[in-house]
């Protein structure tokens, strides 16, 4: 398996920013070709030293690496990244990579 984890940064109106995430980003997100699995952590996320500097963590599931480079080249993945300047006014950060059990 693969995960794509997508870290958003406080924003300036959380109210705005949840209700235009799950209402306009998650469905566009959802269609992205072979995703496995979409799941969230949202606020107030900690950490080992406190509070996160983070109102909301995403993470998708991919059966590979190569799934999700073909996914985020794909119209859909695309289009998810665009999205991402109507609300994500406290920056995101993405990573993806394989995970193994361990």
């Amino acid at each position: 398996m693969a995960k794509v984890i997508a870290m958003y940064g406080r924003p300036a109106d959380p109210v705005a920013f949840n209700r235009y995430y799950f209402s306009k980003h998650v469905p566009i997100a959802k269609r992205i070709p072979n995703l496995r699995a979409y799941e969230i952590l949202r606020g107030p996320i900690g950490s080992l030293e406190g509070p996160a500097p983070y109102h909301l963590i995403a993470v998708l599931t991919f059966d590979s690496r190569a799934a999700i480079e073909a996914a985020l080249a794909s119209d859909e993945g695309k289009a998810t990244a665009a999205d991402l300047a109507n609300f994500a006014t406290g920056g995101v950060h993405i990573y993806f990579g394989d995970t193994d059990a361990v």
